[in-house]
């Protein structure tokens, strides 16, 4: 079942079980798909649908931040419950264990040993964990290690 499919199903039940958030969540959702398509000019494939759930969740961590730094509590509280069902969307990430793995490989194969050469860590570790890996996360392990070198 792809993305866009399980969505689907999920809104059928969301509207039976009468969960007016789930719903709204859920349509917004398949709308940014539609219109991802629509731009695309094409079916949306696996890694498509998963950027597409990324930037929404990403969107709603900053309104989030917006909100809460304006007082709107009620707004947040709206925000946070949205995130919640769109984070059910999102790809598994990978674990900071495999991360630190993979950054440990890539640090060793670009001879990198201070904080200065992160950019270069990052250049070559960001694409081998793209979609599986959130870059903030990525990017303090490395700094970490890094510092420690």
């Amino acid at each position: 079942m792809t993305l866009p499919e399980k969505i689907r199903h999920n809104l059928t039940t969301a509207m039976k079980a009468d969960d007016k958030v789930r719903v709204s969540t859920l349509r917004m959702l398949l709308a940014a798909l539609h219109n991802e398509e629509i731009e695309l000019g094409r079916q949306l494939r696996g890694e498509d649908a998963a950027r597409i759930v990324k930037r929404l969740v990403k969107q709603h961590r900053e309104s989030i931040r917006e909100f809460h730094r304006g007082g709107r509590e009620d707004l947040v509280k709206k925000e946070e419950t949205e995130l919640e069902i769109l984070q059910e969307y999102l790809p598994k990430m990978m674990e900071e264990e495999e991360i630190e793995g993979y950054a440990d490989e890539v640090i060793a194969e670009v001879g990198a040993g201070e904080p200065k050469d992160l950019g270069r860590v990052m250049a070559v570790l960001m694409p081998k964990l793209a979609g599986k890996a959130d870059g903030a996360v990525v990017n303090r392990i490395v700094r970490e290690k890094l510092s420690a070198s």
